[in-house]
């Protein structure tokens, strides 16, 4: 800084020594009186003088005001320390509140239309044409543990809307992505822990049955798959609703997954152990000609009480079935699937009801289709599907009928669906869709006049 100072002064007197050479030439040129321009260099000279003097005062301020700064600076750096010491932290390490942290969310709107509404309840009238909607929303959490290899996961959903679903009487129904409660709920709620160097994995808390038994990869979703719930899952297999529950899954080699839930059967996490609901799976991971299958066989019992058809008295019997979900990749672009499913023709559960408040059961289904990305017409985000299948009743509930007035005709209930996906971005698709259903609830809703066509627009939007 001095230094500074002292070239700045140097460099001052050689002005001024310039000047009063030049001055007195002019004065010896103009009769000027020396004195007088001495006295004038003077003025200017202390001047200078007064101005340095300011300017060393603003310097030693501004050091000043530095110096507090680098003391508060410190004083921050010293109470962060003493917060890493409280929050066990080692030194220079973060707080990785968010790391591994993973957040979704999206929202489906449905719009449906059909040609023959054929709600059983005797107030509604059948025979019309209606158009109904429908939107779900989501967002889910996903934690990742990854130094002890565990995850937890939270899904919250809300919705409004039935679509056509309550204007419709059907085995199996045509919106399963219809959800008419808008309050955000707690849907899905699980903590997953790898052990065995990752062969084995455990699942506890509020779960969904579906998203480990029978699965599907082109069948299994209905925001961006099939809508219709004979395709979503097999009608046959009596899932609870998500509920309390654990699962397990066992990697004994990389092709070979077996699983098994138990699940609150009833979904009121009252008497859990009560009313459970089994279900077990093995899950062949296959890679024919380099292109990936998977081949799922399962087997399932559901001890929540059910009731005999053909002995009503019989009110505590268990429900079983079993079923299988393939779907093979054929070429890079084309997907087949197949499904099928069977239980206790026996027996039906009493809060299983159709559109009507009516009381029916299963016993067989089947589906099958495929999935075609658009590839090959250069739209490769875009997908073409379409499925065909059908829901057979139980023998022992067209019995139990035969006795009313018509006679109980329990015929199969055929679907038809198709799909085109169409990709507008990777915020946002939207899916012309169109089912026909024949034999609705198997020919047994008063005056029903046959099939039922449904043309429908489902919207997707993720972000």
């Amino acid at each position: 800084m001095k230094g500074g100072k002292l070239m700045a002064v140097s460099k001052n007197l050689s002005v001024i020594v310039g000047a009063i050479i030049l001055i007195s030439y002019q004065a010896l040129a103009q009769d000027i009186p020396i004195a007088e321009e001495i006295a004038q260099l003077k003025a200017r000279v202390e001047a200078l003088e007064r101005k340095f003097t300011e300017q060393d005062v603003c310097i030693k301020d501004q050091n000043k005001c530095i110096l507090e700064q680098r003391q508060k600076i410190a004083d921050y750096e010293a109470k962060l320390s003493e917060f890493d010491v409280q929050l066990h932290r080692q030194t220079g390490a973060p707080i990785a509140i968010a790391e591994g942290l993973e957040i979704g969310a999206g929202g489906t709107m449905i719009a449906q239309g059909t040609n023959n509404v054929n709600n059983a309840a005797s107030d509604v009238q059948k025979k019309v044409s209606r158009t109904d909607a429908s939107f779900s929303a989501d967002i889910t959490l996903g934690k990742e543990f990854k130094e002890v290899g565990g995850k937890a996961f939270l899904h919250l959903e809300a919705g409004q809307g039935d679509g056509l679903e309550d204007d419709l009487t059907l085995y199996s129904n045509v919106n399963r992505d219809a959800d008419n409660d808008d309050r955000a709920r707690l849907t899905e709620l699980w903590y997953e822990q790898l052990l065995f160097k990752e062969k084995v994995a455990l699942t506890f808390g509020k779960l969904d049955p579906t998203v480990y038994f029978d699965n599907n990869e082109t069948a299994n979703d209905e925001t961006t798959q099939f809508l219709g719930r004979i395709f979503r899952n097999s009608p046959t297999l009596e899932f609870p609703d998500n509920t309390a529950g654990i699962r397990i899954a066992y990697l004994p080699v990389e092709w070979l997954e077996l699983g098994y839930g138990v699940f609150d059967g009833n979904t009121d996490w009252e008497k859990i152990g009560a009313n459970l609901f089994n279900i077990g799976q093995a899950h062949f991971k296959t890679n024919f000609f380099n292109l990936p299958g998977n081949y799922r066989f399962y087997g399932w019992n559901n001890n929540l009480n059910h009731t005999e058809w053909l002995e009503t008295g019989k009110t505590k019997e268990a429900a079983f079935g079993f079923g299988l979900s393939f779907d093979q990749k054929v070429t890079d672009s084309l997907t087949l699937f197949t499904r099928y499913g069977w239980q206790n023709p026996k027996v039906y559960n009493p809060d299983i009801m159709a559109t009507g408040d009516l009381n029916y059961s299963l016993e067989h289904s089947w589906s099958a289709g495929f999935q075609v990305e658009g590839k090959p017409w250069g739209r490769e985000n875009d997908v073409f599907a379409f499925a065909i299948g059908q829901a057979f009743p139980s023998g022992d509930y067209k019995k139990a009928g035969e006795g009313s007035a018509p006679a109980r005709k329990a015929k199969a209930e055929g679907h038809f669906e198709a799909y085109y996906r169409i990709y507008i971005n990777k915020y946002l698709s939207i899916s012309p869709d169109f089912q026909y259903i024949w034999n609705p609830f198997g020919k047994d809703v008063a005056d029903d006049r046959g099939g039922i066509f449904i043309g429908g627009m489902r919207t997707q939007v993720d972000f």
